[in-house]
Protein backbone atom coordinates (compact mmCIF):
# COMPACT_ATOMS: atom_id res chain seq x y z
CA UNK A 1 0.00 0.00 0.00
CA UNK A 2 1.21 3.49 -0.83
CA UNK A 3 1.71 5.49 2.37
CA UNK A 4 0.61 9.11 2.19
CA UNK A 5 -0.23 10.31 5.70
CA UNK A 6 -0.76 9.02 9.22
CA UNK A 7 -2.24 9.76 12.61
CA UNK A 8 -0.43 8.80 15.83
CA UNK A 9 -2.77 7.11 18.29
CA UNK A 10 -2.50 5.42 21.65
CA UNK A 11 -2.77 1.66 21.99
CA UNK A 12 -5.94 2.10 24.01
CA UNK A 13 -7.75 3.93 21.17
CA UNK A 14 -6.60 1.91 18.18
CA UNK A 15 -9.36 -0.72 18.41
CA UNK A 16 -12.14 1.87 18.14
CA UNK A 17 -10.47 3.57 15.16
CA UNK A 18 -10.04 0.19 13.45
CA UNK A 19 -13.71 -0.65 13.96
CA UNK A 20 -14.87 2.66 12.47
CA UNK A 21 -12.47 2.52 9.52
CA UNK A 22 -13.38 -1.08 8.77
CA UNK A 23 -17.10 -0.21 8.79
CA UNK A 24 -16.44 2.44 6.11
CA UNK A 25 -14.07 0.08 4.22
CA UNK A 26 -11.31 2.70 4.25
CA UNK A 27 -7.83 1.31 3.52
CA UNK A 28 -5.21 1.73 6.25
CA UNK A 29 -2.43 -0.09 8.02
CA UNK A 30 -1.12 0.14 11.56
CA UNK A 31 2.57 0.64 12.27
CA UNK A 32 4.52 0.74 15.51
CA UNK A 33 7.46 2.91 16.52
CA UNK A 34 9.72 0.11 15.25
CA UNK A 35 8.36 0.72 11.73
CA UNK A 36 8.05 4.50 12.03
CA UNK A 37 10.80 5.85 14.32
CA UNK A 38 9.24 9.33 14.61
CA UNK A 39 6.46 7.89 16.78
CA UNK A 40 6.69 8.23 20.52
CA UNK A 41 7.33 5.01 22.38
CA UNK A 42 4.07 3.19 22.99
CA UNK A 43 2.17 4.96 20.21
CA UNK A 44 0.89 3.44 17.00
CA UNK A 45 0.40 5.07 13.60
CA UNK A 46 -2.70 4.55 11.51
CA UNK A 47 -1.33 5.04 8.00
CA UNK A 48 -3.40 5.86 4.93
CA UNK A 49 -2.82 6.00 1.18
CA UNK A 50 -4.00 9.02 -0.78
CA UNK A 51 -7.78 9.09 -0.39
CA UNK A 52 -10.60 10.62 -2.41
CA UNK A 53 -11.60 14.02 -1.01
CA UNK A 54 -14.89 12.89 0.51
CA UNK A 55 -13.18 9.99 2.28
CA UNK A 56 -10.34 12.21 3.48
CA UNK A 57 -12.83 14.66 4.96
CA UNK A 58 -14.47 11.80 6.88
CA UNK A 59 -11.06 10.58 8.16
CA UNK A 60 -10.01 14.13 9.05
CA UNK A 61 -13.22 14.56 11.05
CA UNK A 62 -12.69 11.22 12.83
CA UNK A 63 -9.20 12.24 13.95
CA UNK A 64 -10.07 15.94 14.53
CA UNK A 65 -7.51 17.38 12.13
CA UNK A 66 -5.09 16.83 9.30
CA UNK A 67 -2.83 13.81 9.25
CA UNK A 68 0.94 14.02 9.32
CA UNK A 69 2.73 13.45 6.01
CA UNK A 70 4.29 10.00 5.83
CA UNK A 71 8.08 10.40 5.64
CA UNK A 72 9.97 9.65 2.46
CA UNK A 73 10.74 5.89 2.61
CA UNK A 74 14.43 6.51 1.88
CA UNK A 75 14.71 8.50 5.13
CA UNK A 76 13.59 5.43 7.10
CA UNK A 77 16.11 2.97 5.63
CA UNK A 78 19.08 3.79 7.78
CA UNK A 79 19.06 5.65 11.03
CA UNK A 80 22.55 5.92 12.51
CA UNK A 81 22.90 4.71 16.07
CA UNK A 82 25.82 7.03 16.86
CA UNK A 83 26.79 10.44 15.57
Amino acid sequence: MERSFYYPVSWSNVHEYRRLLDEKEIPYEILSSTDLPELEEGALAIVFPSLPNRTYVWVRTLFSGDGRPYPDPSSLRHIPLHR
